[in-house]
């Protein structure tokens, strides 16, 4: 099942754009780091990575999550699922600059250096924990998992695609339980590694899963809004139906909670033992400017979605729905930013032109390849067994 010509044409011109706009923004971040700030373009690049690896990371959670429930909601969006996981090699070796940057972004690299380091346990462990030798190799084995996931529920779903054969889905049913907690063990100590360790005197045990459902929520967000722009092209017009925009709706409302969740309740909980360990990181992101970014959070990440993704009219109107997940993707890099940038930015949010092109520069070589990705097969599974299923279902609806 090949593409319509007129979305492949769409498809290439909007590749052909991306990647100008990422090695554009990539040039400009070359010569800004040769002559500028060195420290500041490092800041921003990290900024931008964390927030484009979440897409294809969430991706690749959706992607497990829909294999092992089976639902129907997964059949429109499955391709473009897929499409985003293997985009984690591209993703990958542009993680390259961070590593060889890092004594510019992390302070805990000149801890060896520090007469403190002898009289404080938990700087000695944290101290060989987050050395250059042992933070390279993690970031190895994270990548590892991720690609190897990846690697697994593509090769499969081509096959099945080529050969029909059922057993398939037994294999990514096999795949995708223990795939997710392998997922969710990388995400975890990748975020402690490459952003909680910015301020490595802080700690939270629910860190990682705050990411994970950043990750979930962004990527979520990111396919309803690319399933928008699709949905007026065959196949995938002839399938999609508002009970489907329903079900996605209603992912991205129990993302919404999660995230509001446990971001309470890390603030509770930090709140409430009141250690003088834990509460520099809220008092930096409470008040003044930065408490100002958090009161929006607050508002527009998650009142305002919340209240209309309530709405059943909003989630089975696709138009509708996407606008609420373009929202959700703008001020989940208002989340990453509130994350990520007060470990620098003390005094308050202080946007720099070079976070502008470190997030065009990296967004459009990964979108390059995510849209090279989705044309390269077709848009819906070819011979899912659960498929035909689903499909009388649907117009059944």
């Amino acid at each position: 099942m090949t593409l319509p010509e007129t979305l492949r044409n769409q498809l290439g011109r909007a590749q052909r754009f991306a990647a100008l706009f990422g090695i554009g923004g990539g040039i400009v971040l070359c010569v800004a780091f040769a002559f500028g700030n060195r420290e500041q373009v490092m800041h921003s690049y990290l900024l931008a990575y964390v927030y484009w690896i979440s897409i294809p990371l969430g991706c690749m959670a959706i992607l497990m999550l829909h294999h092992l429930t089976g639902g129907w909601w997964g059949y429109p969006i499955r391709r473009i699922l897929e499409a985003g996981t293997r985009t984690l090699g591209a993703i990958g070796l542009l993680f390259l600059p961070v590593l060889a940057g890092m004594h510019r972004l992390y302070p805990w690299y000149g801890w060896p250096h520090t007469p403190e380091l002898a009289h404080d346990p938990n700087l000695r462990f944290k101290s060989v924990y987050l050395s250059p030798p042992l933070f390279t190799l993690r970031a190895v084995v994270y990548f590892a998992i991720w690609l190897l996931l990846a690697h697994f529920l593509n090769k499969w779903s081509e096959e099945q695609d080529r050969t029909g054969d059922p057993r398939f889905e037994s294999n990514f049913e096999a795949l995708s339980g223990p795939g997710l907690i392998l997922w969710g063990l990388g995400v975890t100590y990748a975020s402690v590694d490459w952003v909680m360790s910015l301020e490595p005197l802080w700690f939270s045990t629910i860190y990682g899963m705050i990411f994970m459902i950043v990750t979930a929520l962004i990527a979520m967000s990111f396919v309803i809004f690319v399933l928008r722009q699709l949905s007026d092209h065959e196949p995938i017009s002839k399938i999609v139906t508002p009970s489907q925009f329903n079900d996605l709706g209603n992912l991205m409302l129990a993302f919404v909670m999660l995230w509001a969740y446990l971001g309470f309740s890390q603030f509770l909980i930090i709140w409430a033992g009141n250690i003088k360990d834990e509460i520099p990181w809220y008092l930096a992101r409470a008040f003044g400017g930065w408490g100002a970014v958090a009161a929006v959070l607050i508002a527009l990440h998650f009142a305002v979605p919340f209240l209309l993704l309530l709405q059943r009219g909003v989630k089975r109107r696709l138009q509708v729905l996407s606008v609420v997940a373009g929202m959700m993707i703008v001020l989940s890099l208002v989340d990453v930013y509130w994350l990520v940038a007060p470990a620098y930015e003390k005094a308050g949010p202080q946007v720099h032109w070079v976070d502008l092109f470190a997030l065009i520069g990296i967004g459009g070589i990964w979108l390059a390849v995510f849209f090279a990705q989705l044309q390269s097969r077709a848009l819906l599974p070819l011979h899912d067994p659960r498929f035909e299923g689903a499909l009388q279902h649907e117009h059944g609806d």
